[in-house]
């Protein structure tokens, strides 16, 4: 915990540096386009209007019961607008040490700046679309107290982002396999997760296989508290606090073990 401490006192002394970064890699991601910087939010919103309009509007599915909510293409926002934002924020804080390479052999930076930088960079676009979102279905449940839990499990969500897009950047780093093998879980992990469908729809003998995915719990909170208006339940807590916990480990000991050969690696 020592180490990951220091790290924190580095990105808190850097901040301003840190924040600069995150505004230039968001520019660099929409450099050249005639419409700038609605691009990034382009993506996102037409999608989840996309879902909208085919499952809500045209083909008027509803869910069975024991889902959250009986509209498909409201239940698909609420599950696939944070799954696009962890998707996101993972894939490209994984290989955030390996873009930054070049520059890290050459000026002696600490590579947690590099993984910040990217990791929020993503979640600048995905974090007010989110929030939008809650707003959005506030109202459906008379502004219930239980949506004040939204932000905080918005902030759980970026500190996971931010840890296990760290330990992925240094496994990346290690081992290059590492950036085809969490594409791939990245591309299934949506059928892994209640983002597609209610968590009761999946078979029960196998429904400890979704908990593996580091989203489980948070999708289930969000669905619980914009759906329901309903406080998130203890398991989503307690699983997702789990997460945290292994991913804080896990990235004290990769930090402690490559911090002298990091930059060799890259």
């Amino acid at each position: 915990m020592t180490i990951l401490m220091d790290e924190a006192r580095t990105l808190w002394r850097s901040r301003t540096l840190v924040w600069g970064l995150t505004r230039r890699e968001v520019s660099a991601r929409h450099s050249g386009t005639v419409l700038g910087v609605l691009w990034p939010y382009l993506q996102p919103l037409l999608t989840i209007a996309a879902y909208y309009l085919v499952f809500d509007v045209v083909f008027s599915m509803r869910l069975g019961e024991g889902a959250p909510t009986h509209a498909v293409g409201a239940f698909l926002i609420v599950g696939a607008l944070p799954w696009m934002a962890f998707c996101d924020a993972i894939s490209r804080g994984m290989s955030s040490l390996l873009d930054a390479g070049g520059l890290l052999q050459k000026n002696p930076l600490p590579p947690v700046l590099f993984v910040t930088r990217t990791v929020l960079a993503s979640l600048v676009v995905y974090v007010p679309l989110l929030l939008v979102v809650a707003v959005l279905y506030a109202p459906s449940h008379r502004f219930n107290t239980a949506v004040l839990i939204f932000p905080v499990f918005l902030a759980l969500q970026v500190l996971l982002s931010l840890l296990l897009g760290f330990v992925l950047a240094i496994l990346a780093a290690a081992l290059r396999d590492t950036v085809q093998l969490v594409g791939f879980l990245l591309s299934v992990g949506i059928y892994l997760s209640p983002v597609l469908f209610p968590i009761t729809m999946f078979p029960e003998k196998w429904r400890w296989i979704l908990w593996l995915n580091p989203m489980t719990a948070l999708v289930q909170g969000y669905q619980e508290i914009l759906l329901r208006g309903a406080w998130p339940p203890l398991s989503a807590w307690l699983v997702t606090l789990g997460w945290l916990g292994l991913a804080t480990v896990l990235l004290s000991v990769l930090v402690s073990r490559s911090r002298d050969q990091l930059v060799d690696w890259l």
